[in-house]
């Protein structure tokens, strides 16, 4: 492997810094432009000429290299296209704080107030019980209860005597995060789905790295509800559709109802108040002013 080397310059830490936030504005436009990376570069391009963001030391072309070389995008039968990695550069804030106040339940990664199975070991101690890991003995507390029991002289241990270091209790979690995609998330000219979007891709971002045992399920509703791939969530655009709130937590409660995990939890991502309902012939009533 050859190595190459060159000088070190102040300037050097600035221009990786620049290429990170330009990498983040485009991951910013691509969420605009639902995954179109020939747009979101156009976009680019424009806002390079009215802010001056870019310069002869780094054109757009030049941007555009780097993109490739991040693994962002990639070219395919002379079209730029967003990469797996892009996709996943996009999810990248934590929204740690919303899981909180989690019960005790499956094994997971969501920290708990409570002791049980887990990873973390506390310095308490217990008796030892079936199923507790031989590791988590603590053999300083177990041979004192043999001594006490029987003495030096005649040293037999038993059951009884076993104690088990505590850990803390790890549990996991099951969401449905559902993201509305009416046509009220653009109405008057306001953007809502982008914010909208950033909110449900970091979220999903967090789960799938912090908490990999967790059940995650993406849930998009207008006229309808609709079960989605995650990997289709930076591709969503809004649709000529009214607010099915109802159907849209049927089918999250349903598909939570089929997780045998404790905590269940559904993150909704909307504008308003519902603007459409089935009734019991299953018939789309609407009511752009709301139900």
């Amino acid at each position: 492997m050859r190595f190459r080397y060159s000088k070190w310059t102040p300037q050097s830490m600035t221009d990786e810094q620049r290429l990170q936030s330009l990498a983040s504005l485009f991951s910013y436009l691509l969420i605009q432009t639902s995954g179109d990376v020939e747009e979101a570069i156009e976009w680019l391009r424009q806002l390079a000429q009215e802010y001056g963001i870019l310069d002869e030391n780094l054109t757009i072309e030049g941007l555009i290299e780097k993109l490739k070389e991040m693994g962002i995008i990639e070219e395919a039968k002379e079209i730029l296209k967003l990469t797996t990695k892009g996709v996943q550069r996009i999810r990248q804030d934590a929204l740690r704080e919303i899981f909180t106040s989690l019960r005790k339940g499956g094994i997971g990664y969501h920290e708990t107030p409570q002791t049980g199975t887990g990873i973390d070991r506390l310095s308490e101690t217990k008796k030892w019980t079936i199923g507790d890991a031989p590791t988590n003995i603590d053999l300083t507390s177990t041979l004192t209860n043999a001594f006490k029991r029987g003495g030096i002289e005649e040293f037999t241990l038993e059951e009884d005597d076993l104690e088990v270091y505590e850990t803390e209790h790890m549990t996991s979690c099951a969401t449905v995060l559902m993201l509305d995609i009416s046509h009220s998330m653009i109405l008057y000219g306001e953007d809502r789905i982008t914010p909208a979007k950033q909110v449900a891709l970091a979220l999903s971002e967090l789960i799938m790295q912090k908490y990999p045992r967790d059940y995650l399920a993406l849930v998009v509703f207008g006229d309808e509800a609709k079960l989605m791939s995650l990997s289709e969530l930076p591709f969503l655009n809004v649709g000529p559709y009214h607010t099915n709130t109802r159907a849209g937590l049927q089918l999250a409660r349903d598909l939570l109802r089929r997780r045998k995990t404790v905590n269940k939890q559904i993150f909704m991502v909307t504008d308003g108040k519902p603007s459409a309902i089935f009734d019991d012939s299953h018939r789309l009533y609407k009511n752009s002013f709301g139900l």
